[in-house]
């Protein structure tokens, strides 16, 4: 730990007493519900070092199931933990419950991006969040494969080869299934594809008076027909994201390339550990664009919201977000990192010393965020459902689209 690490994390003990929340000066366990992969376990470690009287315990779920809960867990009043990750889809609901959740106060507004800091905040005023990453948008690729296949595997030219946009990633695709190794396919699956591709459009599913624009959107279509038209040409696994079976695509080396916002490099080498040096990043398709990023949220109902708060505001602080970004590859959240030499020179060697600070500090600065609504995250579920049931063989891509349509009208009610 550097000096200045152990003096933050010492300056956060001051005064916590270790105070169990009823008095008796006992030690305090916090509960630490996220999903994915935070890339927090060091810091618990320093953490728990510096504040003895703190426990910390992680419980991950999967990503709807964990949003799921906790919507249940905030409705209902108990069973949510003292600190919970909530994803950019699902923040713009939990805003909407905003008294349910401890106001973090303003003291960090200055710094994080304007647009990150706004998302998490209610409309009168009460900040529920503090940001940990943003997503930005590439697209992690294995050169391996791509040799295999007659393609080019240089990062640069694989960049070129799809830069005007997406039309010309399905091009390389159709390449790739001429001479693809048995038993692979180009990407991973099209609920994935597709949050890439909208991710991209200056209005998604929502416009800003949250209003639900799903069906009269001409982008969110588009994005739905680009999609369909990669399924048809046999270049998706037909895998669904962060399920097992997508799993033990990655360690199957099952398909070539995976739409790939910052926090995805977690779960690559998470899931295919003995694949390190075979990945690469390129540039995503057209440029720009966004997908994910989380924040960490303190419920009202915790049994120790000030040990709570302490902890999130020191886990999303400038210094513990540079070092999960050069151990997880997660984006910080915090502009003032993205010049610093140790984010913006550094190579991960597991992705064959990829430029990832440049790539996704490039595309953090260039980010144009696109709005979020109340029920974002469910009608990006819904939507990945649909184009499932298009993948699968079960509906043509019309009769699916009009039953995902009504499917988010009622949603929305």
């Amino acid at each position: 730990m550097t000096a200045a690490t152990a003096a933050a994390v010492m300056l956060t003990a001051c005064g916590s007493g270790g105070d169990d929340g009823t008095g008796s000066g006992g030690d305090v366990t916090l509960n630490v519900n996220l999903f994915g992969n935070f890339g927090y376990e060091e810091l618990y470690r320093e953490y728990e070092k510096a504040n003895p009287n703190v426990k910390i315990k992680q419980n991950t779920a999967a990503y709807n199931d964990h949003h799921r809960n906790l919507a249940t867990h905030i409705a209902t009043g108990s069973g949510a933990g003292d600190i919970e990750g909530v994803d950019t889809g699902f923040i713009a609901q939990m805003r909407e419950v905003g008294k349910k959740f401890t106001d973090l106060g303003t003291e960090r507004q200055a710094d994080y991006l304007p647009w990150k800091w706004q998302a998490s905040l209610t409309k009168d005023g009460q900040q529920i969040g503090y940001g940990t990453d943003v997503g930005g948008l590439a697209i992690c690729y294995r050169r391996d494969l791509f040799q295999e296949a007659g393609l080019p595997t240089d990062r640069d030219e694989v960049s070129a080869s799809w830069a005007s946009g997406w039309d010309k990633y399905i091009e390389q695709g159709q390449k790739y299934t001429q001479k693809a190794p048995a038993g692979t396919a180009f990407f991973d699956g099209a609920g994935a594809l597709y949050n890439a591709v909208i991710g991209q459009a200056p209005v998604g599913f929502y416009s800003e008076d949250n209003t639900v624009v799903v069906g009269s959107n001409p982008e969110v279509r588009e994005a739905w027909d680009l999609v369909v038209r990669a399924v048809q040409s046999n270049l998706s696994a037909k895998l669904l994201e962060s399920s097992p079976e997508w799993n033990n695509g990655f360690a199957k080396g099952q398909f070539a390339t995976i739409a790939c916002p910052a926090w995805m490099m977690a779960k690559i080498k998470d899931q295919s550990k003995d694949a390190a040096g075979k990945w690469d990043v390129a540039a995503v398709p057209g440029g720009g664009g966004n997908w994910g990023g989380s924040y960490l949220t303190v419920p009202q109902q915790g049994k120790h919201v000030e040990e709570a708060k302490k902890l999130a505001d020191w886990l999303t602080r400038p210094e513990q977000q540079a070092r999960v970004f050069t151990s997880k590859g997660l984006l910080p959240s915090i502009p003032a990192l993205y010049d610093k030499p140790e984010i913006a020179e550094y190579k991960d060697p597991f992705f064959n010393d990829a430029p990832v600070g440049k790539i996704f500090t490039t595309a953090a600065k260039e980010l144009k965020p696109q709005y979020q609504g109340p029920r974002t995250g469910d009608i990006q579920t819904t939507i990945r459902d649909g184009l499932v049931r298009v993948e699968q063989g079960k509906q043509s891509s019309d009769e699916s689209w009009q039953q995902t349509v009504s499917d988010v009208e009622r949603l929305a009610k």
